[in-house]
């Protein structure tokens, strides 16, 4: 009898999708709806932003508000939900190379398949904002450095995410994230350049995989994922999309029930009551019922 083929890792997995179809577009969500309807939509890895769960699980902004720990509880509620492998934000590690292993430690227990490491002074803030400051090159890569030795204890997928672009210069951005790649990031990511030339510079400096993030609204242009593979990036993140969407959606729903008390004459506002439980799942729950019924 043959042994039977190792199965292959989540990491594993991003690696042969980029290998395979790049360019690779990550769904963004931030908790078990949103992890649902990305499913839905067929992404074939999710990731999990830190901007997000703080709006949604703090009600704050990106300001490093968030825990290491209250992010890795939303990485196991959302990793439960999906099959696919899901990135999730560690923001700094949380603390210097040791904290970093516990993060590992953490999101790996919470069934993450990689995370995305920075290099700014704790507390952060979203790359998009003003006033972001990082931490010298030196120790960065030691939080790196342990990030890629905890792969000893199993797979994990490891994007090196710098903002020294707005801190310093693209210069040392770059240099940092060359830096990051040779010490064995499985992708690199240049945060918040501002213009289709700087994201040329990047792609011609920094060896590839190279992630692209797009912000509605932020600092970086918006390109298609087929102009951004063109240049020369093979891994986009389009994390805000969905909860901007949902906040104004929310908003506007919130305004008509304040003035009108009900959404009777506004129901194309809303997915059906049947539409949400079909997403939910509630036929298998009812089934599990039928099945373990006394």
């Amino acid at each position: 009898m043959n042994a039977a083929e190792p199965t292959q890792s989540k990491a594993e997995r991003i690696r042969a999708l980029l290998r395979e179809r790049p360019p690779l577009v990550l769904g963004g969500v931030y908790d078990g709806l949103t992890t649902r309807l990305a499913d839905r939509a067929g992404f074939e890895v999710l990731f999990v932003g830190g901007f997000s769960v703080s709006a949604t699980y703090l009600g704050e902004p990106d300001l490093g508000y968030l825990t290491q720990t209250e992010m890795a509880d939303a990485a196991r509620r959302i990793c439960r939900l999906t099959k696919k492998p899901v990135l999730v934000d560690a923001d700094t590690g949380y603390g210097n190379a040791r904290n970093v292993l516990r993060t590992v430690e953490l999101y790996r227990q919470a069934g993450a398949a990689g995370f995305f490491l920075e290099d700014q002074v704790w507390p952060k803030r979203c790359g998009h904002m003003r006033g972001k400051q990082v931490v010298e090159r030196k120790e960065w890569l030691s939080k790196l450095r342990a990030a890629a030795d905890a792969r000893k204890d199993g797979d994990f997928f490891l994007v090196a995410r710098t903002d020294a672009r707005d801190a310093v210069g693209l210069e040392e951005a770059i240099e940092r994230a060359r830096a990051a790649h040779d010490l064995g990031a499985d992708a690199t990511f240049v945060e918040a350049p501002r213009s289709r030339a700087e994201l040329e510079a990047i792609a011609r400096a920094v060896p590839p995989p190279r992630v692209a993030n797009m912000i509605e609204g932020g600092r970086t242009p918006l390109l298609s994922p087929k102009e951004l593979h063109e240049l020369g990036f093979d891994l986009v993140v389009t994390p805000l999309a969905p909860i901007l969407a949902a906040a104004r959606a929310l908003g506007r729903v919130y305004e008509i029930l304040r003035r009108e008390g009900t959404l009777r004459e506004h129901l194309g506002e809303l997915l059906s009551f049947e539409e949400l439980n079909s997403i939910l799942g509630l036929e298998d729950h009812f089934r599990l019922d039928e099945r373990y019924r006394a």
